[in-house]
């Protein structure tokens, strides 16, 4: 990946720290959890308030929704994006987006803290320019049929521009493999952090779409050395406009924030224990 200028990995082995309002990304375990979708006032706030009392570090919330179908729900718009802004000031938490036009990077930037490039727009060079023009923090998601290095070119864009806070995220790649929504590759993890010295996180929700694999993935993606995950969680995922199968209930989400807070606090005790004979 010699074609690496500014996001290759530094000599010095320093790593990038991405701050959203005084959070400090990249140390520690950062947990962005909220609904698919914002649906309306209560769902959203009622949502954020459970995902902070559990641990979550910040919300998820989409206002525009890129799918598959023209008829499918669109997302809200303007409004999610004050409804947004409404969770923030209850809860305090940062809020993360997704922008899908070049034209909307300015005003939505208005309202969100953190700037989300959507697996379907992940090489939308022009999208990439004018979000990394922004100077907000990125989050780049890998697209469903890229690569590795062309994933890292396309957070050069972003860098390119002067906009060095961008957090990578592996949301998992099309295969032939049919069982999941995606194939979560994991191993992208590792790739990642040899390679950029940029966070990495990872989205266990759209890399599989089977509400079971959630918890499993996301304890693996933090043994494998994610500093981050995205989960999708509704207070009511069965009546969840989009994605329903995916979305963790509040009360699952907090009893697996337990388990990853202690898998968290175990890692430095694994890693010290590199060389030791068996």
């Amino acid at each position: 990946m010699n074609n690496l200028k500014l996001v290759a990995a530094r000599p010095s082995g320093e790593r990038t720290i991405v701050d959203v309002l005084g959070l400090r990304v990249g140390e520690g375990l950062c947990v962005i959890a909220g609904p698919c979708a914002v649906e309306s006032e209560d769902q959203t706030i009622r949502t954020a308030v459970a995902v902070k009392a559990a641990g979550a570090k910040m919300l998820r919330g989409g206002a525009f929704k890129p799918r598959t179908s023209p008829y499918a729900f669109q997302g809200m718009g303007l409004k999610a994006l004050k409804i947004l802004a409404l969770a923030r000031r209850e809860t305090g938490l940062p809020i993360v987006t997704e922008v899908i036009d070049t034209r909307d990077v300015s005003w939505v930037g208005e309202y969100a803290d953190v700037l989300q490039i959507g697996a379907r727009n992940m090489q939308n060079f022009s999208l990439l320019r004018e979000a990394g023009k922004s100077g907000k923090p990125i989050l780049l998601k890998r697209g469903m049929y890229s690569t590795i290095e062309e994933w890292l070119n396309c957070a050069e864009y972003i860098l390119a521009e002067g906009n060095d806070k961008v957090i990578l995220c592996e949301r998992g790649i099309r295969t032939f493999e049919t069982y999941t929504r995606n194939t979560l590759d994991l191993s992208s993890i590792c790739a990642v952090r040899k390679e950029t010295h940029l966070p990495i996180f990872v989205d266990p929700s759209h890399g599989t779409g089977i509400l079971s694999m959630i918890e499993p993935m996301s304890l693996a993606a933090v043994m494998a050395g994610a500093q981050g995950l995205e989960i999708e969680v509704h207070i009511s995922p069965s009546s969840a406009l989009s994605d329903k199968d995916q979305q963790l209930t509040p009360k699952e989400f907090a009893l697996l924030m337990r388990k990853l807070n202690r898998l968290h606090e175990f890692l430095p005790e694994l890693a010290a224990m590199k060389g030791e004979e068996p």
